[in-house]
């Protein structure tokens, strides 16, 4: 027999082939280890915050709107900022709870040196305002764009998307996501959560068509256990994810849990298209599970937002605990429903100037904007308020120095974790 078929022959063979089999299982393994991004092709890897800058253009934009007294039924503040591009390419804002009307220059009656409304500004639940293509803002939608669903009950804009009217037709719409919520006391002085929604707006007109309910929690006894869908979305493959969370009442409990559910993409407005994850599955009924959140030093505020840096989820909030309306942090992820790894280290965006009383303001609701990113930076807004227990009282600072309720921008830059 040839020699390399001899006893010694044999046993040199067999070593190669469990070599080989070995060098498979560790290439498998790898694969396992390092998972990729579907339609990107890039593997997952933990990501921060490596920088960040003050943006004034576009935090100057909103200001030179709110103060244009050209118009007395126009946005001059609000809160609950989030954009989607449409179309044509116009920038669509949304806003909740907003101040109409005209703003007056310094000094205010207090004699402070600040911009300022009256007492008898109108403010209503929601507002939209359109963005030119070369990033002006050019009117605000006649407002409440979203009517209220009952007495004592309004609607909150959150995130939104350009669809198709139906799955494969080629007219498009504007899926808007809306929280209802209903007049509460005690804690819940800034309402209690009633339901997920999903409106329907026709372009390029921006004309509400309808109004579905995806997600009905007015039947959950507690109304801290009551979720949200809608603060953020993200696409992937064939699924648009819809983040939520739950209102965890600061006394009790310093943060909120962030939950996710999963839609077919093109079909937001399907309630029976939306399926929720449990913590093993993804199902059409039965009790969602959290997919971050401890209740103390990690979770997110009831708004925070997510994005995908290649093969990577990053999810951006208010840090928990003391820190709550001063910091931003950051969370990642390798898959929607978790393991989110964090929280990362935090930065303090800036506040407006207000004298003596800057400690009385709170930053919240951080929010990205990727048609207003790129370079390698990402558009992060924050909303900005007076922190007072009283909203009659928290209305007139915000009326007396304007910017305090008017959202700010700021420019990250993301990179590998170190």
């Amino acid at each position: 027999m040839p020699a390399d078929q001899g006893p010694r022959g044999g046993r040199s063979a067999r070593r190669t082939w469990i070599v080989l089999l070995l060098a498979l299982a560790c290439a498998a393994v790898l694969l396992i280890a390092l998972p990729e991004d579907r339609e990107g092709g890039d593997a997952c890897e933990a990501r921060t915050v490596s920088s960040w800058a003050a943006d004034d253009k576009v935090t100057g934009a909103f200001a030179r709107y709110g103060d244009d007294t050209a118009r007395a039924d126009d946005w001059t503040g609000g809160d609950g900022t989030h954009s989607v591009r449409l179309p044509d390419g116009r920038l669509l804002w949304l806003f909740s709870d907003t101040f109409l009307g005209q703003v007056h220059a310094p000094p205010n009656p207090a004699g402070q040196p600040h911009t300022w409304r009256d007492a008898t500004a109108p403010m209503v639940r929601n507002s939209g305002v359109v963005m030119s293509r070369s990033g002006t803002l050019q009117r605000t939608l006649p407002a409440p764009l979203f009517p209220d669903p009952a007495a004592q009950q309004w609607r909150w804009p959150v995130a939104a998307k350009v669809e198709p009217r139906s799955p494969g037709s080629s007219d498009k719409v504007v899926r808007v996501l809306l929280w209802s919520r209903a007049t509460g006391t005690g804690p819940w002085i800034y309402g209690v959560p009633n339901a997920t929604e999903v409106a329907t707006l026709s372009l390029p007109d921006l004309r509400v068509e309808s109004i579905v309910k995806v997600s009905d929690q007015s039947g959950v006894p507690d109304p801290e256990k009551r979720v949200l869908y809608g603060t953020t979305t993200v696409d992937d493959g064939d699924w648009t994810y819809v983040f939520g969370g739950n209102d965890a009442q600061a006394a009790a409990r310093p943060a909120s849990h962030a939950y996710v559910a999963r839609v077919p993409k093109g079909r937001l407005a399907e309630s029976g298209a939306w399926r929720y994850w449990d913590g093993e599955d993804w199902t059409e009924s039965g009790k969602p599970r959290a997919v971050l959140g401890d209740g103390e030093r990690k979770g997110v505020g009831s708004a925070f937002t997510v994005v995908r840096v290649k093969g990577t989820y990053v999810l951006f909030t208010m840090a928990a605990g003391t820190e709550g309306l001063t910091t931003v942090t950051s969370y990642w992820a390798c898959s929607p429903t978790g393991p989110w790894h964090g929280p990362a280290k935090g930065f303090a965006p800036p506040l407006p100037k207000d004298g003596s009383a800057e400690q009385d303001m709170a930053a919240y609701n951080p929010q990205a904007h990727p048609a207003l990113s790129g370079n390698g930076r990402l558009l992060l807004s924050y909303d900005v308020n007076w922190l007072d227990a009283a909203p009659a009282s928290a209305q007139a600072n915000v009326s007396r120095n304007v910017s305090l309720y008017r959202p700010r921008f700021v420019s990250l830059r993301i990179a590998t974790a170190r």
